[in-house]
């Protein structure tokens, strides 16, 4: 009969804990629906900014305005021999002393934008201080997960007690003795464990030792060992209870590993854009140190002609004059020589190489040349792929999921707490251990307990204000979702317009290069042609070399804008690391401590 009431018991207990990891396992319709209601707010957030480009899908390419001006095959090859890209070597001009006080002897590097870009991804230390946070994250998923682990527990202690009492005495007999004297040596150990439920299970067995040595007092046994093992489990049935409560910190977890790793992307995708921003800055400022220095070149042959023409014709007003532009166009070639070297260290900054170090004076030189071929997009296209792409909004629906499970935690903060528990503990008694333990073996001595505990605050202020504020920031972070994918909007239909500005400027002010070589190149065969050169004539000519390398410059500076405006656009739908090739691969901690200690 008690073995039934035993197993009567124990399937009591386990139909408990059955009941309780069911009722974990069922989400609530009010959490399916909220969930729903999500869904439609992020879809119809990205829709309304798709529906009128969606209306128009073809696909249009950019185009430049026709120019009106023409020249034979043989007059263009000759203007493009005057300026233009095709009329400078490879040769640097002097760019006098670098901070190492080197005048002649300027070590330069030659980069093309794919080594540049190639290094950057792998050595630039803002994306290498970003690859660090997916595996922090990675390590606070797992501390998150380990509170449900088994957890092994132990205590010992070794008491001895010699106490003095005071006895009663009735009708002049004392009742008992002046002193209480023993020595105890117990210990206990067990496992538990936090459930998932919202509840915990602990198993535990524990034996205590005790020797009365009290004068004239005898016990039985003595000495006596007393053994027991005590199974509990707790559940709350309210408040606390189910997984969506309790796995809530493990969730949040997960979403910051996940948004880590969307800003290893993000950072990942911006060192490329400002790497190939920086290496067509540094194309330009090359370039530009090319007209400028020509242009001087030039500025000093005329300026020694009028010094040949003093006490002729020429003036000194009109001699001091060019000095003066040639002085200036000289001030312009020192300018650009620190921006040449400015462009360089920024690239050398950004891509981190160890052998070509911010501190080291060597000259970076790009290798490869802007391109000019037509982009051809679909808008609608553009932007479907920049709202899937783009890591911002990744980030910002984790934010939203975050709020969500946050909210889902307050919503049941507000209910009661009702807890249950239901505890059993074997014991056994007796002089040797044995024997003890077969008492607890045998269940001759079973102790029950089952608790039910409610708790209410007045008026519960606390938990429903803590709602009411969860609630605001979920409906937050939905907004900053939709603020998101509207910058996302701006920012491409942003690039575009600059991509299509930049295009069409490069055949602008390519006619107009043209045209000022034209200019320059009539007043050159008329140079040849007169038989006095007047003070005029010479000024005409000074203003024309201006002209053409102020055109020359244009025309660099929307070759280069329309490069940058090219990186742009891949940065802007997120996908410029698919474009170059590279591979997103996340490092584990293991990788990363590895790395650290080989450096």
């Amino acid at each position: 009969m008690r073995k039934s009431l035993l197993a009567y018991r124990a399937l009591l207990l386990a139909a408990a804990c059955f009941a309780t990891f069911a009722l974990v396992a069922c989400s609530t319709p009010f959490e399916r629906q909220a969930n729903e209601d999500l869904r439609r707010s992020i879809v119809s957030s990205a829709a309304r900014e798709l529906a009128e480009a969606r209306q128009s899908p073809q696909v249009r390419t950019v185009r430049s305005v026709p120019s009106d001006l023409e020249f034979t095959p043989e007059r263009l090859e000759e203007l493009h021999k005057m300026a233009g890209p095709e009329s400078y070597t490879g040769e640097l001009p002097s760019l006098g002393e670098d901070l190492l006080g080197r005048v002649d002897d300027h070590p330069a590097f030659l980069i093309t934008l794919e080594q540049a870009i190639a290094a950057s991804v792998s050595n630039n230390l803002a994306v290498q201080i970003a690859r660090i946070d997916p595996a922090v994250g990675q390590a606070g998923v797992v501390a998150a997960q380990a509170a449900f682990d088994w957890v092994f527990f132990s205590t010992f202690e070794w008491a001895i007690t010699d106490q003095p009492s005071a006895v009663p005495i009735i009708n002049g007999v004392p009742i008992g003795v002046g002193a209480s004297q023993s020595q105890t040596v117990s210990y206990s150990t067990g496992l538990r464990k936090a459930l998932t439920s919202g509840g915990a299970f602990s198993v535990s067995q524990g034996q205590v030792y005790s020797d009365n040595s009290t004068p004239g007092t005898t016990i039985f046994p003595d000495p006596s060992n007393s053994v027991f093992a005590n199974f509990r489990f707790e559940q709350p049935l309210l408040r606390n209870f189910g997984s969506a409560v309790t796995l809530a910190e493990v969730r949040i977890a997960e979403n910051l590993e996940r948004d880590a790793v969307y800003a290893l992307k993000a950072s990942m995708i911006t060192a490329v854009a400002e790497t190939e921003d920086a290496y067509w800055a540094l194309v330009a400022a090359h370039r530009a140190l090319q007209v400028r220095q020509r242009l001087l070149e030039r500025g000093v042959e005329t300026r020694d002609v009028l010094r040949s023409r003093l006490g002729v014709d020429a003036r000194p007003a009109e001699f001091s004059d060019a000095v003066a532009r040639v002085e200036s166009r000289q001030a312009d070639v020192i300018r650009a020589v620190n921006r040449l070297r400015l462009a360089s260290d920024r690239l050398k900054q950004l891509i981190n190489d160890p052998e070509l170090t911010v501190g080291s004076e060597t000259l970076l030189l790009p290798i490869d040349d802007p391109v000019e071929e037509p982009f051809s997009f679909s808008l609608a296209d553009l932007l479907s792929q920049s709202i899937a792409h783009r890591p911002e909004v990744q980030r910002a629906i984790l934010a939203i999921d975050n709020a969500s499970i946050r909210q889902t935690v307050a919503d049941n903060a507000r209910l009661p707490r009702l807890d249950f528990a239901i505890e059993t503990t074997l014991r056994g008694l007796d002089r040797s251990v044995g024997d003890a333990y077969e008492d607890v073996v045998d269940s001759r001595f079973m102790n029950w307990l089952m608790t039910l505990a409610f708790e209410q605050p007045i008026g519960n202020r606390a938990a429903e204000a803590g709602f009411r504020a969860r609630q605001l920031q979920r409906l937050q972070e939905t907004l900053r979702y939709r603020q998101a994918v509207q910058n996302i909007v701006f920012d491409l239909k942003t690039v575009l317009r600059n991509l299509e500005t930049n295009y069409k400027l490069i055949q602008q002010t390519r006619t107009s290069r043209l045209a000022a070589s034209e200019n320059l190149r009539t007043l050159l065969v008329l140079e040849r042609t007169i038989a006095t050169l007047s003070p005029d004539f010479l000024n005409l000519k000074l203003n024309r070399q201006e002209a053409l390398a102020q055109a020359e410059l244009e025309e660099i500076q929307a070759l280069v804008e329309y490069n940058s405006a090219l990186a742009d656009l891949y940065r802007a739908t997120g996908t410029a690391l698919e474009r170059n090739g590279i591979r997103f691969i996340i490092p584990d901690a293991g990788e990363l401590q590895r790395a650290a200690y080989d450096r």
